[in-house]
């Protein structure tokens, strides 16, 4: 197979090589005069039959009978046929066309016409070859199917596999119908550091660097909530920040280190407001990347046009069974743990972590249709306003789907000395070795002295709404370029 592989690579340059020599070098050639699409001369065929067009793109397929020659092109829209007849564009020329090898990239002008098996075709008249393949595409029918191997070389999954094209099209409709429906309400888009001197805004482990000219260590965001609740301090009442953030984590079919999300503020909104945005926001998604609130996710059919809205605590009491405003205190709860085969984080061991560790252990999985779960636990809520009702639960929610969770929001909390002593508390669980919990930031303690008003906030990943709005099982198949292990050498 090896020696075979070198053969076919051996022919290729060899024919680079005669046509360099014959002062036709593909690589020399800078620009080509593409007129028309591939899917635009098929779709507005009526105008374009008997017309002179020039085409542009890869060539998927060839074959040849006697004096004729036929390949498919393929450009981003889709591929069309190319007929190269000898009569027509002389032996030179014609020796030419046989020297393409399937993934070359040409130019080619002709006439529009239909083959007498009833397709679409380009008569050609000009061939001009604008790039060599050096390398084989993956055979014909089968196309590139070893997973990692798609992940590491998304260039060639791409050229194989028309459905990948499509799912990265539909990512960029769906980033594009979010800015457009938060720039219309009178949001606006504002960039914020990557390289923080905290990592703060959520419960994760950052990637540490070090600058050499200030001689200090720094971390690859984790959230941008702070930065974002600033401008809102600031008076700017309406902000959004979609972009990368950064979590040294493990890896699966929902988790990459690296990752897109968009945070959204508000001022003088609450969580309310932020759970009426985020339905709004995901189905508007929904309607400009596939025309319809009804979609189907690995099988099983979605409705976003409802949303239910349980609280933690019900949605415990109705897949658990156990109705935690009958446990009042940490011992109670510890219990019931015990009792349910619930395992406790010796360091979380507060009745609001257990409730949380029941949420994990018997709810979330089973949250299908869309479904925001609301009043949050304090202990896991750090950045969240307390329930005034209920001070042991914050004005928190997270939006589920297909058993994933795809945001969190609540209403922000603004008081400074409950926000100091909130980071205390996650200060002293790191000290004792949780290294996701918050580090105290002083300059945002700053800020909400000087008075943050009412806001809601919401954070949304956008990979995990591309998955769904895809129908793509694994993150890394809505990534182009995903986080993969070194090949070892």
């Amino acid at each position: 197979m090896d020696n075979e592989l070198s053969q076919l690579l051996k022919v290729r340059r060899d024919k680079l090589k005669e046509l360099q020599e014959k002062g036709r070098n593909p690589f020399e050639i800078t620009k080509f005069d593409r007129q028309v699409k591939a899917q635009e001369v098929k779709d507005g065929y009526a105008g374009y039959e008997g017309k002179t067009v020039s085409v542009a793109g890869r060539v998927m397929s060839k074959r040849r009978m006697g004096k004729i020659g036929f390949s498919h092109l393929q450009d981003l829209s889709g591929q069309i046929q190319l007929v190269v007849k000898k009569d027509t564009v002389g032996e030179d020329e014609y020796e030419y066309f046989k020297k393409l090898d399937i993934g070359d990239i040409v130019g080619a002008e002709g006439e529009v016409f239909t083959t007498n098996a009833g397709e679409i075709s380009v008569a050609v008249t000009k061939m001009t070859i604008l790039s060599k393949s050096l390398l084989p595409l993956p055979e014909k029918f089968h196309g590139l199917q070893d997973t990692d191997l798609r992940y590491r070389q998304r260039y060639v999954d791409l050229i194989m596999n028309q459905d990948v094209k499509d799912t990265f099209i539909k990512r960029s409709k769906i980033i594009k119908s979010i800015r457009t429906y938060l720039d219309d309400m009178g949001y606006i888009e504002v960039d914020t550091p990557m390289l923080n001197t905290i990592p703060g805004g959520a419960a994760a482990r950052p990637f540490v660097t070090h600058h050499n000219a200030l001689d200090i260590d720094m971390y690859l965001r984790i959230a941008t909530e702070l930065h974002l609740k600033r401008l809102i301090v600031g008076g700017m009442e309406k902000v959004y920040e979609m972009g990368r953030q950064f979590r040294n984590e493990g890896m699966d079919i929902k988790h990459n280190p690296e990752f897109t999300s968009i945070e959204i503020y508000c001022a003088y909104a609450d969580y309310n407001d932020m759970m009426d945005l985020t339905e709004n926001l995901i189905r508007y998604a929904a309607r400009e990347a596939l025309g319809t609130e009804q979609i189907v996710y690995q099988g099983t059919e979605i409705d976003l046009s409802h949303f239910e809205r349980l609280t933690m605590i019900d949605s415990i009491k109705k897949y658990a069974g156990v109705d935690f405003n009958e446990i009042a205190t940490d011992q109670e709860a510890q219990a019931i743990a015990k009792e349910k085969g619930v395992e406790i984080d010796p360091i979380k061991s507060t009745r609001g972590d257990i409730i949380a560790a029941f949420f994990d252990e018997f709810v979330e999985e089973k949250l299908i249709q869309p479904t925001f779960i609301t009043e949050y636990p304090v202990e896991i809520s750090p950045l969240a306003k307390r329930k005034p009702t209920q001070p042991e639960l914050t004005e928190r929610f997270e939006v589920f789907i297909t058993g994933r969770e795809f945001g969190n929001a609540f209403s922000e909390l603004n008081d400074p000395i409950d926000q100091r002593s909130r980071f205390e508390a996650q200060a002293a669980l790191r000290e004792k070795g949780d290294d996701e919990a918050n580090m105290i930031d002083e300059d945002f303690l700053t800020a909400l002295e000087y008075g943050m008003p009412p806001t809601g906030g919401l954070g949304i990943g956008i990979d995990r709404l591309v998955m769904l709005l895809t129908d793509s099982y694994s993150i890394r198949d809505v990534l182009l370029f995903p986080t993969m292990k070194p090949l070892e050498k």
